[in-house]
């Protein structure tokens, strides 16, 4: 695997590149689902790059970026392992040098849920992702469906910005108790750890509960209060929405996901569930 740092080193070794190219953006921290992301790329590509790279801009909490764990050696044993075959690991000041004034301001999709609860955080994510996929120019670009808002916002951007890059989804990867794998979940004590459990539970009861035709208020409402009776200090948001449009729905209809975010500790979750 060959590991650049900068620009220019980017573009010599994109240069050398032949065939399709698959791009993993992650932020580093990497555990089995980012491990699934270079698998699904190994398939659709003749080669693969990942990136790690932990955005600043889209933080809008700096005791949250500063708690962002941070492993590069072990990050890149791991993508090397993988069958990784290029990976940039770019600092702050290469993505923004002195004077950066560009940002790509997201509307519509981004407005609600994780955009209601973090101002400008999908700002950042659609202008560093805009950024690494205009860098590395790759055919194709995978992302965890874990994120299920960021996937729909990166899809849209892309599209509104004619880049050509095919955007794909990869399911989310889950502990054997079912809990999302996910970096911060390294922040977790062992008791938060264990009732952090609760959130795919409640996901996947609330699932069950709609299916069955139950009230989507209540299943909301009870799915809730599960969760703060597990420990949960605080949930978000935890809504039925159309899978493509993220609007909130009260029937079902269609396509759905369900969607949720809460806190445990000094620890954000988020998760959602196909239905």
């Amino acid at each position: 695997m060959q590991t650049v740092r900068s620009s220019e080193e980017l573009a010599r070794a994109r240069a050398q590149i032949t065939g399709v190219l698959a791009l993993v953006p992650t932020m580093g921290a990497l555990h089995a689902g980012h491990m699934a992301l270079i698998e699904e790329a190994k398939r659709r590509a003749d080669a693969v790059a990942a990136t790690i790279f932990v955005n600043p801009t889209q933080f809008n909490d700096k005791d949250d970026l500063a708690r962002y764990p941070r492993q590069e050696a072990d990050d890149a044993r791991k993508l090397e392992q993988a069958g990784c075959d290029l990976l940039w690991v770019p600092s702050v000041g290469d993505i923004y040098p002195q004077g950066f004034s560009t940002s790509v301001q997201m509307s519509g999709i981004a407005d609600r849920w994780e955009g209601e609860h973090r101002p400008g955080h999908f700002d950042g994510v659609a202008t560093i992702v805009a950024k690494l996929l205009l860098a590395v120019r790759p055919d194709v670009a995978l992302f965890g469906e874990k994120d299920f808002q960021q996937l729909a916002v990166i899809r849209r951007m892309v599209a509104d910005l004619s880049i050509a890059a095919e955007v794909v989804g990869v399911p989310t990867v889950r502990e054997p108790d079912g809990l999302a794998l996910s970096s911060r979940n390294a922040l977790l004590s062992p008791d938060e750890r264990s009732r952090a459990v609760a959130l795919p539970r409640a996901l996947e009861a609330a699932r069950d509960a709609v299916l069955d035709g139950v009230d989507v208020g209540g299943v909301l409402g009870e799915a809730q209060d599960s969760l703060l009776e597990a420990g949960f200090s605080r949930v978000d948001y935890f809504a039925l929405v159309d899978a493509a449009t993220l609007e909130p729905i009260d029937r079902p209809s269609g396509e759905m996901r369900l969607i949720a975010a809460a806190v445990i500790g000094n620890t954000r979750l988020i998760d959602n569930v196909q239905i």
